[in-house]
């Protein structure tokens, strides 16, 4: 029996293991094969680097001249005939060199018929290559993951990377096969890194370039034949490019940052010149290569930008600040149709935007996330409270059940509209998640009132809680603005309370629990709504003869009766706002 059961638990835990693998290669199956494809690709790419370069048993054949002292045994694995260049044969089994031995002048004769010959391919240096790739491997699926990126790593970005790797790789690959281009100082020259990080940069932000960066220059050590010149550079050139355009918010920005990085390329080189004591004699042809090449990235990477925005969807910031014109299409229509909810969006969008300034967060897509996250209340605005000029409610004219379905429905809407508008995938998460699944309270009290019984689930949000920060200041700021609307006499120790209370509301309902959010960001973001919406409802002069429109009597005498009318009150809220 006690076998049986043993045998019982290792098949269970044989089939969850094959369960998981089998949900992790359906979740990431974009992700393997272009893996899988971009590997063959440099491995291809590797073999014709092998099979076209002098070596032999991975040494180039400069390394070896007559009479040195050989440092390994040469065994020739096919035979090769003599020819008009090489009037030498080379039988098949031979120790062409030995270890410990001067190698003659026969013997190096052999070695070049042998590094000369298409026929002879050095296996060993391209089992040598592929091992390097397959380290090179391990590192790339470190770097693109959740735990280094901080955020789930989508198909189209990693489809561009390895497309920009290849692209990087097959140039290094053809400059080192030509005499102009094969020096470690003139290689940098053709090499595409700095329009390729400049691209990563602005369509999936900095820590991905950072990442292609130390890929791509490990890679370029690879086809150099691992010399540090040509690693050093690319490294250092990538990583500047990555961060000169990491604030940048116009097309014009790009062009500055363009002639800063042709300069930084520049420094970069002359260093390396200084650094490995090479002559500046001839070096003429190189500065002014890399000089022109950190320029023409940048103009390059500015007619790429827009058709790889459109194609890929990216959330870049070009593409964020087009979509913040509130002079768009959309925003104007939410202007007409739905004027509450415009101005409801245009204070959750500043509200947004300065707390994630505050934390860190990235403001601009929480800024656009605001503008956008209720363009799905454009159907049916009139169920809306903030739309509800003439200050009837047609809430009260039709059953709880059917206006949570109205009111939950423009989560849905705004969501096919978001793909409609083509939205970054950013804005449409934060519409799809700025409600979370919480329960819409004052229909699930109403209900309550007809049935006792009624579920809260009926009456809740269908979507799921912000995952990440900027969703979840969206989702705060929607929350805060809406609500500190209804509070009266809104002095900075009423908004202090009542904010701390809606917030306390949201942690105690897990509504924050995916969005990264710590308890510090959340209190710097609690103090941000507080001084923004005590500078919005500040207090304003009253004009001594200004009269009230209803009543037809001055300020003073108006505000004197509701003073006689209600002392207790005005007691009680003074002692409140102490």
């Amino acid at each position: 029996m006690k076998a049986e059961s043993v045998g019982r638990t290792k098949k269970n835990e044989n089939l969850n293991l094959a369960q998981s693998f089998g949900t992790y290669v359906r979740e990431n199956l974009v992700k393997i094969l272009s893996f899988i494809v971009t590997f063959i690709a440099v491995v291809l790419l590797s073999f014709v680097r092998i099979a076209s370069t002098n070596t032999i048993s991975s040494y180039n054949i400069a390394d070896y001249e007559v009479g040195q002292i050989s440092d390994i045994t040469v065994v020739a694995n096919k035979s090769l005939p003599a020819d008009s260049m090489n009037p030498v044969a080379v039988e098949k089994g031979e120790k062409v060199i030995k270890k410990g031995f001067a190698i003659t002048e026969e013997g190096y004769a052999k070695l070049k018929r042998m590094s000369e010959s298409r026929a002879y391919i050095d296996y060993r240096a391209f089992a040598n290559s592929i091992l390097f790739l397959m380290l090179l491997s391990t590192l790339y699926f470190f770097l693109f993951s959740r735990v280094v990126l901080q955020k789930k790593c989508e198909g189209k970005e990693l489809i561009t990377e390895h497309v920009f790797f290849i692209l990087n790789y097959a140039m290094a690959v053809i400059a080192m096969k030509t005499s102009l281009f094969s020096s470690p100082y003139t290689i940098v020259v053709v090499l595409p890194g700095i329009f390729c990080s400049f691209l990563m940069a602005i369509l999936f932000g900095q820590i991905d370039a950072i990442c292609f960066s130390v890929l791509v220059s490990l890679g370029i050590l690879h086809v150099s034949g691992y010399q540090m010149v040509p690693f050093v550079f690319m490294l250092s050139v990538t990583l500047a490019a990555s961060r000169i355009v990491r604030r940048i918010e116009r097309r014009i920005d790009l062009v500055f940052a363009s002639m800063l990085q042709g300069m930084l390329s520049l420094v970069f080189l002359v260093v390396l010149k200084i650094v490995f004591n090479d002559s500046m004699k001839d070096s003429i042809f190189a500065f002014v290569g890399v000089v022109f090449n950190g320029f023409i990235s940048g103009i390059l990477c500015l007619g790429f930008l827009t058709p790889l925005e459109y194609i890929l969807n990216t959330a870049s910031v070009f593409r964020l600040m087009d979509l913040s014109d509130l002079n768009n299409p959309t925003m104007k229509k939410m202007l007409v149709t739905a004027g509450g909810t415009y101005n409801h969006s245009m204070m959750v969008a500043s509200l947004s935007e300065s707390a994630c300034r505050e934390i860190g967060a990235n403001s601009l897509i929480a800024r656009v996330g605001g503008y956008y996250h209720d363009i799905g209340k454009m159907e049916n605005p009139e169920y809306f409270t903030e739309n509800q000029t003439d200050g009837e409610n047609i809430h009260k004219q039709i059953n709880p059940s059917l206006s949570v379905s109205v009111i939950r429905s423009h989560v849905k809407r705004g969501e096919e509209k978001g793909r409609e508008l083509r939205l970054p995938p950013q804005i449409i998460k934060i519409i799809s998640e700025h409600h979370g699944n919480q329960v819409i309270k004052y229909f699930y009290s109403e209900a309550k009132k007809l049935d006792p019984d009624v579920k809260p689930e009926d009456y809740s949000y269908t979507g799921v809680p912000p995952t990440t920060k900027e969703s979840g200041v969206v989702a705060l700021a929607d929350t805060v603005e809406a609500a500190c609307r209804s509070l009266d006499n809104p002095s900075v120790s009423r908004l202090e309370k009542f904010i701390h209370t809606l917030f306390q509301d949201k942690i105690e309902n897990h509504q924050l629990d995916n969005c990264g959010l710590t308890f510090k960001d959340i209190d710097i973001i609690e103090n941000t709504f507080v001084q923004m919406l005590a500078s919005y409802y500040h207090s304003r002069v009253k004009y001594p003869d200004q009269k009230d429109p209803d009543t037809g009597k001055t300020v003073e005498d108006t505000e004197v009766k509701k003073t006689e009318e209600t002392p207790a009150q005005t007691i009680e809220e003074k002692k409140d706002d102490k």
